[in-house]
């Protein structure tokens, strides 16, 4: 038997936006979006060539979900992007604004440094060693 993660979900709080950020800060891939209802999408984007994991934008629905809009670990990283060339990404992710709570590092597994996204949710940006 094969398993894998297929989707992770992201709460956010309007669809187009999020891909636009995903799609045109992060460089994603839009793999999927569509209508299921008059206020309901499946959207699902992607690092390039990610192949199995997507993540899927969920719009929040009612107080509860709108809560956890950027939080959805109570403050821990949640997020781990993983890259061939830590630097590259890095510096181009700074040029289009993208925040960095944490500086880069050196680390017994690899190059890391923490960003947030456009909602606050926390990411590794890393190149394993």
């Amino acid at each position: 038997m094969k398993q894998y993660i297929a989707h992770v979900a992201l709460v956010v709080a309007d669809y187009d936006e999020a891909i636009a950020f995903y799609t045109k800060q992060l460089d994603f891939v839009l793999k999927e979006d569509t209508m299921l209802s008059a206020t309901k999408r499946w959207v699902l984007v992607s690092p390039p060539n990610a192949n199995e994991c997507c993540l899927l934008l969920a719009k929040a629905v009612g107080e509860q979900q709108t809560n956890t809009i950027g939080n959805q670990t109570g403050g821990r990283v949640f997020l781990f992007l993983y890259t061939d060339d830590f630097w590259r990404d890095y510096k181009k992710y700074i040029s289009r604004g993208i925040a960095f709570i944490r500086e880069p590092v050196e680390e017994p597994y690899g190059t890391v440094a923490v960003f947030k996204d456009l909602y606050g949710n926390l990411w590794d940006l890393i190149q394993p060693k």
